[in-house]
């Protein structure tokens, strides 16, 4: 069956991780916090916060503001923010595919609404992404087997039809046990040879992965 629908993880895939360890990090050295305790209060919560049972204020009330801070909320809100970054050649193939195959395109991912947001706004998601499975809006988070089907309901698609990148190799591995072509992204080459080998094929592509 012909492929008509891309499944895409957003961060490390179109877009760096909203709020990963080595953000996390650089929270920690920038505000002068105690990088330990920041963690171990941070995957208490995180998950929580993930599939939008806590706001970003809650969140950073138990992981940051629970005692008195020399910087504003606000201020460290800005910083979180701040280290999303574009992948724009991964966007601009995405575009391209969409464009040239008549794709149907679904974000399926894990994030906080606030983040998540954000992130489809300041990078202009919405112009070629279809609809978002996010876990703050659904409530589950992968690797729930059940984020994927609320996505396959949804695109009304059957997973023979569905390619979906992620840079999680344990993800890949789920989606591909429900009956969905994973694409283990690595690297922008080797999913473009990937993507051909489904039938998404793009000159682009092609000279890309011949330079490796």
């Amino acid at each position: 069956m012909p492929i008509t629908t891309l499944f895409l993880d957003l961060g490390g895939v179109l877009l760096t991780n909203g709020w990963d360890r080595h953000a996390r990090e650089l929270a920690a050295q920038t505000f002068g916090l105690d990088r330990k305790e920041m963690d171990e209060r941070h995957h208490l919560t995180f998950d929580t916060y993930e599939v939008g049972k806590l706001t970003l204020d809650q969140y950073l009330s138990r992981v940051v503001f629970y005692e008195k801070r020399s910087f504003t909320e606000q201020e460290f809100r800005d910083f979180m923010l701040a280290q999303s970054k574009e992948f724009p050649e991964m966007t601009d193939l995405i575009r391209t595919l969409k464009a040239q195959y008549k794709l149907k395109v679904a974000v399926v991912n894990n994030e906080g609404r606030e983040l998540n947001e954000y992130r489809i706004r300041a990078f202009n998601l919405h112009s070629f992404v279809d609809f978002f499975i996010s876990s703050c809006i659904v409530h589950v988070r992968k690797p729930d087997e059940d984020i994927y089907r609320i996505a396959l309901d949804i695109a009304q698609i059957p997973p023979e039809q569905v390619a979906y990148l992620d840079d999680r190799l344990m993800f890949v591995q789920i989606a591909d046990g429900l009956g969905i072509h994973g694409i283990h992204h690595t690297d922008y080459g080797s999913t473009c040879a990937k993507l051909a080998a489904l039938g998404l094929k793009l000159e682009e592509c092609r000279a890309a992965h011949e330079a490796v």
